[in-house]
C-alpha cells in the first residue's frame, strides 16, 4: 500500500485527488470518489446560493463517512459567488478541507481558514503562485500542468517540469496532475517527488460520473490529439474537447472585432450542463486533457482506483526490481 504526506494528513487509502469539476462534482459523484479511497471535491461555485451549498454539504456527508473537501473557485466569473458567505456555510457545516483554485491566492481568506482550524490546499498552474501561497500558509499545493483539461494558466508548463519544479520551491507537500490517466502516470508523478496526483478528465468516463453516455463514450473513442487551447486571448486558457463548439470560440478569437461576451456565450457553463444532461455533443464546450486518449472503458469509481493503485505499485515494484 503507498502510503504519502497526502494519505497520512487527510486520513485517506489512496494517493489520488478527484479534480474539482463544474456541474460535475455533485454530492453523489463527490461521496463515490471518498468513498473510493481517494478525496472528493465539492464544487461550491455551482450553488448560486448560501441555503443550496448548504444542502449539498449536508447531502455529501449524509453519502460519505470518508473524508471530503470543498472548492473555492476564485476564478472571474460573470456572476460571481458570495464566497465570504460560502466559505462561512462550509464551516458553520463542519468542512475540515478547504480546495480553493483561482489566478491569485485567497489573501483575504487565510485568516478564517487558520482559526477554523481547516486544511488548507491551493491549486494552480503556475510556481510563483505555489510560492505564494505556501507562505501565506497553504497546508498543501496543488500545481496541473500543460495537459490538464480546463485552466491551464498562462505559462504552458507541462506536468514533467512543473512537478519537480514546484516540489524543489515549497515546503510544504505537492499534489499535481495534467495528462494522468492511469497507474504509470501516478507513479511518475510520485517519482517527480509529489504526494498525491490530481485527476479530472480520466474520472468522467466512470459509471457514477453524472454525464451523458454519449459524452462517455466520445471520451473513449478521443485521441490525445483531440484537445484545443481556447480563451487565450481573454487571458483565460482553457484545454477543451475538440469539437464545433471549440471551433466556434477559436474563429471568434481571431477576429480582431470579435465581441468577449460572444465567446463566453459560446463557452458558457450553462451548454457545458445541458450536454451532460442531453449528450448533444456539440452545444458546448467540455475542459478534457491531453490523458483523454489513454481512456479505453467506463469501470465504477472503485474499480477505476483499485486498478491505478495496482498499476503504479507494479510499476514501481519493477523498478525496484531491475535495481536488483
Amino acid at each position: 500500500m503507498i502510503k504519502t504526506a497526502l494519505t497520512e494528513k487527510l486520513k485517506i487509502a489512496y494517493p489520488i485527488v478527484a479534480g474539482t469539476m463544474m456541474n460535475i462534482t455533485t454530492p453523489e459523484f463527490v461521496a463515490a470518489c471518498s468513498n473510493a479511497g481517494g478525496l472528493g471535491i465539492l464544487a461550491s461555485a455551482i450553488y448560486k446560493t448560501a441555503e443550496d451549498l448548504r444542502t449539498a454539504i449536508k447531502k455529501t456527508k449524509q453519502l460519505t463517512d470518508k473524508p471530503y473537501a470543498v472548492n473555492v473557485n476564485l476564478f472571474p466569473a460573470l456572476m460571481p459567488t458570495d464566497q465570504l458567505t460560502h466559505i462561512k456555510i462550509m464551516l458553520e457545516e463542519g468542512v475540515k478541507i478547504i480546495e480553493t483554485s483561482g489566478h491569485a491566492a485567497p489573501e483575504e481568506y487565510v485568516p478564517i481558514f487558520k482559526e477554523a482550524g481547516v486544511t488548507w490546499i491551493h491549486k494552480c498552474a503556475g510556481i510563483r503562485y505555489a510560492i505564494k501561497a505556501a507562505k501565506l500558509g497553504a497546508d498543501m499545493i496543488e500545481v496541473v500542468g500543460y495537459e490538464n483539461g480546463g485552466a491551464t494558466g498562462k505559462l504552458d508548463i507541462g506536468t514533467l517540469v512543473m512537478t519537480p519544479t514546484a516540489v524543489d520551491a515549497v515546503k510544504v507537500p505537492v499534489l499535481a496532475g495534467g495528462g494522468v490517466s492511469d497507474g504509470r502516470g501516478l507513479a511518475a508523478i510520485l517519482a517527480l517527488g509529489a504526494q498525491g496526483v490530481v485527476i479530472g478528465t480520466r474520472l468522467m468516463a466512470t459509471k457514477e460520473c453524472p454525464i451523458h453516455d454519449n459524452i462517455k463514450q466520445m471520451l473513449i473513442e478521443a485521441k490525445e490529439t483531440d484537445t484545443v487551447l481556447i480563451m487565450r486571448s481573454l487571458g483565460g486558457t482553457h484545454r477543451v474537447w475538440d469539437n464545433k463548439a471549440a471551433r466556434l470560440v477559436l474563429d471568434l478569437e481571431s477576429q480582431k472585432d470579435s465581441n468577449p461576451m460572444d465567446i463566453y456565450d459560446v463557452a458558457a457553463g450553462s451548454k457545458a450542463k445541458k450536454m451532460y444532461e442531453t449528450g448533444n455533443l456539440d452545444i458546448g464546450v467540455i475542459s478534457c486533457g491531453q490523458g483523454v486518449g489513454l481512456i479505453h472503458d467506463v469501470p465504477t469509481v472503485k474499480e477505476y482506483f483499485d486498478r491505478i493503485m495496482a498499476e503504479a505499485e507494479a510499476v514501481i515494484n519493477n523498478l525496484l526490481d531491475r535495481k536488483n
